[in-house]
């Protein structure tokens, strides 16, 4: 039996267990980081450094500065800590990317647009929790805690079913 895209199909169980078992390895792993150079490189550099650049660019008087893990300005700032940086939600994306017998090609696809995909998600995300502490901070804990979660899942749950339909596609091409 084959999937719509060509590959062996995958009994249920077996793709609940390949994700289950890649998101624990990937969450195991992340959490081996802890404090490394890696773990500094991933929050400090490409997301915070990358935020305050943004921040710059969209508001020059913000004055936004980079302080390891923080972004400072006059008038507040925030703290990026493990799991703002975006693998929250990039975790779930690759397991899921694994677990599906999808088309290489498609996988691939998948692991780079999503990498791509998280990274500016979650960028937008920062700047949003940015202005709000400093123009609306009552604001700030819903955007924190539910609304900016809610958007990156919804996003991310999109592009993978565009990645699964766009697969289907690349199926009924290859037996036309």
């Amino acid at each position: 039996m084959t999937t719509p895209g060509g590959n062996a199909a995958r009994a249920p169980w077996r793709v609940a267990t390949i994700f289950l078992v890649s998101f624990f390895l990937l969450q195991l792993a992340w959490n081996q980081l802890r404090g490394s150079p890696l773990e500094r490189w991933v929050i400090d550099q490409c997301t915070v450094r990358v935020n305050v650049a943004l921040i710059n660019a969209l508001t020059s008087h913000a004055q936004a500065l980079a302080a390891g893990p923080r972004i400072v300005a006059p008038g507040g700032g925030i703290n990026v800590r493990r799991g703002c940086e975006g693998t929250e939600i990039l975790f779930p994306l690759i397991a899921a990317l694994l677990a599906y017998p999808l088309r290489w090609q498609v996988r691939a696809l998948g692991l780079l647009g999503g990498m791509l995909l998280v990274f500016l998600l979650n960028q937008l995300r920062l700047l949003l929790l940015f202005y709000s502490i400093r123009n609306t901070p009552t604001l700030f804990a819903q955007l924190h805690g539910l609304i900016a979660p809610l958007a990156l899942i919804a996003c991310t749950l999109m592009f993978y079913m565009m990645l699964l339909a766009f697969d289907r596609r690349l199926s009924v091409a290859v037996r036309h």
